[in-house]
């Protein structure tokens, strides 16, 4: 059992942030076992065909399994919407000696040393740069194509936890973050299974990163160097790659229009113009203007996160919704 314990100034320090590099790291392994992210697999079926020709093992022996696993590879965001390249960047910075730290203690339980790796024990730099160009090729065959979608669930994903620490404090943030974590008494305790630590965090808060890709995993980074951090599963993965039109009950249809009852059943968890559009086979121009007429009707609200305004149903929204 993992425990972090948490002041009132810990508290004050909590915060969120999308990482493109975690999800670089989580996506990465289940192109090896894609059982183990079942609802992903139309994305592992294209990605592993516009992998094919490259070799990622490189990213494979920097992420092993059971063990520590280098932080410098996906460093915690510092930034609330951070860009790859902006990630990229803090990469290349590593200083050498702390990559070099990082790979020899991953595999100080397990040698070998993989051959692989063997750049980063004695020439770090030149190993830093080509972990930096395989993660940006990695990105563009196979999650650039796909990452307004997956931002806009991400950020659903904040706005749905920064609301619940807003309507209930620590104990409404914590209650649904995974079933392995819980709280009590100022303590979160994430179920690990044999791994023990216990983390005071004093005023260095928590950040949380939700993933895409991250299930069934909740992954806690507490190196001194970076604020604590917990990966965990994003809200609504589930409807991730969905590409069918949710079915309106026909009296909720009746009263809205097939296309604007449609609208409203899919905002049972916050989700972007674009977002909605593609899975409901309609321009984003006919989603805003349906979503114009539902927010004037108090069936729906929009908040925005970052650049982009994500929209969820109203409590009289939920009514009409359960009514029908």
């Amino acid at each position: 059992m993992i425990t972090l314990r948490f002041g009132p100034a810990a508290l004050a320090h909590v915060r969120f942030a999308i990482s493109p590099l975690v999800e670089v790291r989580r996506s990465r392994r289940l192109l090896e076992d894609p059982a183990a992210g079942a609802l992903h697999l139309p994305w592992v079926v294209q990605a592993r065909k516009l992998t094919a020709d490259l070799d990622l093992s490189l990213l494979r022996a920097l992420d092993p399994t059971g063990v520590y696993t280098p932080d410098f590879v996906s460093p915690p965001p510092d930034t609330p919407l951070a860009e790859l390249e902006d990630e990229l960047a803090v990469v290349a910075a590593t200083p050498p000696e702390q990559a070099r730290a990082e790979v020899q203690r991953s595999y100080r339980r397990k040698p070998p040393l993989p051959a692989v790796l063997e750049p980063f024990v004695a020439d770090p730099a030149t190993g830093l740069a080509e972990v930096v160009a395989l993660l940006r090729v990695y990105w563009e065959r196979t999650l650039a194509p796909h990452w307004p979608r997956v931002r806009a669930l991400l950020e659903g994903d904040v706005l749905h936890r920064a609301r619940q620490m807003a309507d209930g404090g620590a104990e409404r943030l914590f209650a649904d973050v995974d079933p392995t974590v819980s709280w009590a008494d100022g303590v979160l305790s994430i179920d690990k299974g044999s791994v023990e630590q216990d983390v005071d965090l004093r005023d260095r808060g928590l950040l949380f990163v939700p993933s895409a890709f991250a299930w069934p995993d909740v992954v806690l980074v507490t190196d001194p160097r970076w604020q604590p951090t917990l990966v965990y599963p994003a809200r609504g993965v589930g409807t991730l790659w969905e590409t069918d039109r949710p079915a309106a009950p026909d009296a909720l249809g009746a009263l809205l229009g097939k296309v604007r009852a449609a609208v409203l059943m899919a905002l049972d968890h916050p989700r972007s113009t674009t977002d909605l559009a593609r899975s409901l086979g309609v321009s984003a121009g006919g989603v805003s203007q349906h979503l114009g007429i539902l927010r004037e009707a108090g069936l729906v609200h929009g908040h925005r996160v970052g650049r982009v305004v994500l929209y969820l149903r109203s409590p009289a929204g939920d009514g009409l919704v359960r009514a029908a």
